[in-house]
């Protein structure tokens, strides 16, 4: 009876401090899941050193010891490589090798004190590439993930195979917000943003909310430094996107209230021989909260043979 109360007490205190650790750091509680779930799938956790920096980075390999077609996946402002939680795992088994670095500034990179524009954050990605390794590779980009990726793809064509950017900046839009919504400093603020980025957003309890707004406290420097780069026009795109020289798809969300679905169909317009996938449902996150289409989407356009060329397909958040 003694031992049965002795591990009904262990157990209880061991419960106690599970619900602490949830209620005072939501989030960490949150990354060791998508991480545990990562490398339950097979995807390695690495560091290497680029550039001068140590980046963090996820890669994944086909099974069966095959070496894959090198994919590289470029997140997006104020996100980092966990955000492609559920492209990696799915990618890898169609023939991929995927790498998804942590840019500078953000996820577990380091924070150098740099302007962040979209001119050094390619030069990131290229000093990535060259320290695993990549002489070229597909590369897909997410909203100033795709911005960086476009702009690799025309200064340097020859690192770039196929190009893939969903929900992508880079060009001029006129846009429905101000820099504030991606620091928020208050519950409002929270919900306006993911509001914006979502359709279907989250509805967060307080103690979630109020570790979200300590995180923007202590790295809103860095998406503050990117938005005002991204917003002085020095990298903008517009009159560049015709010279593409590599097959691109472009895939958006229909209901993407960030960048609008306009904007989608502008740089498919403005890149010669672009594919346009567009899929019914989903906001800015869809590689996220979309990721089936995305992903057969995505692998039907990077296994094309000859390559797609031209035309634009609905696919359905099934």
């Amino acid at each position: 009876m003694k031992f049965a109360l002795r591990v009904l007490a262990v157990v209880l205190i061991l419960f106690v401090a599970a619900g602490l650790v949830l209620y005072f750091n939501p989030l960490w509680v949150a990354d060791q899941q998508i991480r545990l779930k990562l490398w339950r799938a097979g995807v390695q956790s690495r560091y290497v050193k680029a550039g001068g920096y140590r980046m963090h980075y996820f890669e994944a390999s086909p099974p069966n010891g095959t070496p894959g077609t090198p994919l590289l996946l470029v997140h997006g402002l104020g996100a980092r490589a966990e955000d492609w939680q559920a492209m990696i795992p799915a990618l890898a088994p169609k023939g991929f090798h995927v790498y998804a670095p942590d840019l500078l500034g953000y996820g577990r990179s380091p924070q150098p004190d740099v302007n962040y524009s979209i001119a050094i954050q390619e030069t990131a990605v290229m000093q990535f590439m060259q320290a695993v390794g990549l002489s070229r590779a597909d590369v897909g980009g997410w909203s100033m993930g795709g911005w960086i990726a476009m702009k690799l793809a025309l200064d340097h064509p020859e690192l770039v195979d196929r190009l893939v950017v969903y929900d992508s900046a880079g060009i001029y839009f006129p846009p429905t917000f101000g820099g504030d919504l991606f620091v928020p400093t208050d519950t409002a603020g929270i919900t306006r943003l993911f509001t914006i980025l979502s359709p279907h957003p989250p509805q967060f309890p307080d103690f979630v909310t109020k570790a979200l707004l300590r995180k923007f406290a202590d790295n809103g420097w860095v998406i503050n430094r990117s938005m005002a780069s991204m917003t002085s026009g020095r990298d903008l795109l517009d009159f560049r996107l015709h010279g593409m020289q590599r097959p691109t798809l472009v895939m958006w969300g229909a209901k993407d209230d960030l960048i609008p679905l306009a904007t989608g169909k502008k740089i498919h317009e403005l890149i010669p021989g672009s594919v346009l996938n567009v899929v019914e449902g989903c906001g800015h996150l869809a590689p996220l909260e979309c990721s089936k289409p995305v992903v057969e989407g995505t692998v039907d356009f990077l296994r094309a043979d000859p390559p797609m060329q031209g035309g634009e397909r609905v696919l359905s958040a099934r």
